[in-house]
């Protein structure tokens, strides 16, 4: 018994010395309270600040071509203790600041020469970038920086702005942090069809290297308030951006590709024209290539099911199955409105493939797709398209009946 106890003891003194390493900590860690957090960055055409005019008057500068204005959002423990202990309508939960130049990677190294605080992006949320830079750079070149910063999460989400991407990052509510809230306005894609999937930084990379055109969230900015509006044309060959799709032409997007996770499809009843709403509780879509030849075409079948979420139809019951069906091809009726106009934008206005067709066809037939990738988007453009649309009301609430 006393020769078991002497073999445990040299184990279990091990087993306490590699424990107390393990509590020790990083070493290599640098204090919270010297750290400047970037949560949030947006790229504009180069217009310098008033505060960096008057900074570049008294000093002398370096040698750079005003291109590009970088602001960087930071929360800093400073201002969250400040915010926290006076609470004063006033104070901001955040600090933006701006830099003008040519390279991104010197400009956010020109702020180490006007903060104490050392930047650290591993908790950047957002990155906005303007229309006009994203019409005159390729995206690769705005983001290259990103994409090699080690620092910076792969699930970074990109967005597009129009006007100035900074005005994005701005707010005049107590307490919000603007690079938060819209992180937090993609997560509300269960509540509208007006929502792209998350662009992500590794999303980005890819789609860039696949040579496909594709859609990126576009966001409005007033008077500290922002909206999700719409989405930017990125083409496949020159990664900038060509065009926009409004808020209802990016609703046929998510009917086509059936991504949506919720919304609402407001029609109107043939016979009397009043209002019938229908709330999307599932969708989903198949996009079937045919090949013939050289002919090239395609059979798109959407389906949904949901619930009538609001009537005015006063004669209209719901609980009758017949008002029921009529609900539904009012609202097929309008869903297949949205995609043929999207169709036509697509194919006739911009000639380009955003909703994911080349990509059915390089899975379903690749040797097919090898010969026609390298002038899809030409060859989208005269491609027929078939479409239709399937909804089921499956539940319709407890008013009905009484509509006589």
């Amino acid at each position: 018994m006393k020769q078991s106890h002497n073999n445990i003891r040299p184990l279990f003194i091990s087993l306490s010395v590699l424990l107390f390493l393990t509590l020790t900590g990083c070493w290599s860690s640098h204090e919270i309270e010297e750290q400047s957090l970037g949560i949030g960055l947006a790229f504009d055409k180069g217009k310098q600040s008033s505060i960096e005019k008057k900074l570049n008057e008294q000093g002398e500068g370096y040698s750079k071509k005003d291109l590009i204005t970088a602001t960087y959002q930071f929360i800093t423990p400073l201002v969250a203790s400040s915010t926290t202990k006076q609470s004063g309508p006033q104070q901001k939960s955040y600090v933006n600041v701006s830099e003008t130049g040519d390279s991104l990677h010197q400009m956010v190294r020109e702020l180490s020469l006007r903060s104490e605080q050392p930047v650290t992006a591993h908790h950047m949320k957002v990155v906005v970038i303007g229309e006009g830079l994203a019409r005159s750079f390729r995206l690769e070149q705005l983001l290259d920086q990103n994409f090699r910063e080690s620092e910076l999460r792969p699930s970074c989400l990109v967005l597009i702005s129009k006007g100035r991407a900074s005005k994005t990052l701005e707010t005049k509510k107590a307490g919000e942090i603007p690079a938060f809230r819209l992180a937090g306005i993609v997560e509300n894609a269960y509540r509208t069809t007006r929502i792209l999937p998350p662009m992500s930084h590794i999303k980005v990379e890819s789609k860039i290297k696949s040579g496909s055109s594709f859609l990126m969230q576009k966001v409005l900015s007033v008077n500290g308030q922002v909206k999700f509006a719409g989405a930017a044309v990125i083409d496949g060959k020159t990664h900038k951006m060509t065009g926009t799709l409004n808020e209802e032409e990016l609703e046929g997007v998510t009917w086509i590709t059936g991504k949506g996770k919720g919304g609402v499809v407001k029609s109107f009843d043939k016979e009397t024209g009043q209002l019938i709403v229908y709330e999307i509780e599932s969708m989903k879509s198949s996009i079937v290539p045919r090949v013939k030849g050289d002919n090239i075409s395609f059979d798109v079948n959407i389906e949904s099911v949901g619930r009538l979420s609001e009537n005015w139809v006063v004669s209209g019951d719901s609980f009758k199955n017949e008002f029921l069906k009529k609900a539904e091809k009012s609202s097929e009726k309008e869903v297949k409105r949205l995609v043929g106009n999207v169709l036509e934008k697509m194919q006739k206005e911009y000639q380009v493939d955003v909703a994911g067709f080349g990509n059915r066809l390089r899975i379903e037939n690749p040797k097919v797709w090898k010969k026609v990738k390298k002038d899809w988007d030409q060859r989208f453009s005269e491609t027929t398209i078939n479409y239709d649309v399937n909804l089921t009301i499956n539940d319709y609430g407890t008013s009905g009946g009484s509509k006589e």
